[in-house]
C-alpha cells in the first residue's frame, strides 16, 4: 500500500521530508469509511491495515533513521545544501532534541513536519541510548499515526454520502495545504538567508 510506503520514507529517509505524512495519515483515515467509499464508488481503505501497517512503518522508518545516524555519525550530515537537503533542517531537530530532550522531542517531532524526518538520525548522532529511543519511538508512532488516522475515520463517517464532492475533497485538499506551510515557511526562510549575506566589513548586502 502507498500509504505504508510514504510514511516508512518520510521517517526513515532524509529525502522523504516533503512528503505529506499528517495530511496523507487523515486523508487515508477518511477513505477508510465506508460512507465515503460509497459515495465516491470506491473499496473504503482498510481501517484495521492502516491501524496496524502505519505505526509499524512509521516506528521501523524511524529506527532505520537512527541506525543511519549512530551509523555513519556527523558525515551523514557532511553535503552541501541542494533542494532536497538543507543542514538548517539538521539544526532545527538538534535544537528541538535540546529544547525538550531526548524522551519529549522523539515524541512530538512526530507532529512536526521536517523535524521528524531528520529527528532520528539527530538522534543517533547524539548517541541517543538505542533501547530508549526504541521505547519513545514505538510511543510516539503509535500516538501520531493512530490518533490521525483515527480523526479523518471519524471525519468521514460525519459527512452525508451525497455530500461528499462538497466537504471531504475540499476537506482533503485543506488539510494537505496546511501540511505544507510549514515547509513553505521554511523555503522563505532560506531563501530571505540568502539574499542576506554578510560582507567581510560585517555589513550585509542582497545578493542578486
Amino acid at each position: 500500500m502507498g500509504v505504508l510506503a510514504i510514511i516508512f520514507a518520510e521517517t526513515g529517509l532524509l529525502l522523504g521530508f516533503f512528503l505529506p505524512g499528517d495530511s496523507l495519515l487523515v486523508a487515508a483515515g477518511i477513505f477508510s469509511s465506508a460512507s465515503v467509499a460509497i459515495g465516491m464508488g470506491i473499496e473504503p481503505i482498510s481501517l484495521p491495515v492502516l491501524l496496524i501497517g502505519t505505526p509499524l512503518c512509521a516506528i521501523a522508518g524511524a529506527q532505520l533513521g537512527h541506525f543511519l545516524g549512530a551509523r555513519f555519525g556527523r558525515k551523514m550530515f557532511d553535503k552541501p545544501d541542494s533542494k532536497l537537503f538543507k543542514k538548517e533542517h539538521v539544526l532545527r531537530a538538534e535544537e528541538f532534541f535540546e529544547k525538550f530532550g531526548p524522551a519529549k522531542a522523539i515524541v512530538l517531532a512526530r507532529f512536526v513536519p521536517i523535524v521528524r524526518t531528520f529527528m532520528n538520525p539527530v538522534a543517533g548522532v547524539l548517541e541517543m541510548n538505542p533501547k530508549r529511543f526504541f521505547v519513545w519511538n514505538v510511543i510516539g508512532g503509535v500516538i501520531w499515526t493512530e490518533s490521525l488516522i483515527l480523526l479523518g475515520h471519524f471525519l468521514g463517517g460525519q459527512v452525508d454520502p451525497k455530500q461528499i464532492d462538497k466537504y471531504i475533497l475540499p476537506g482533503v485538499f485543506l488539510i494537505v495545504l496546511i501540511s505544507l506551510i510549514p515547509i513553505f515557511v521554511e523555503a522563505i526562510k532560506a531563501r530571505r538567508a540568502r539574499k542576506n549575506v554578510p560582507t567581510p566589513t560585517g555589513k550585509h548586502h542582497r545578493v542578486p
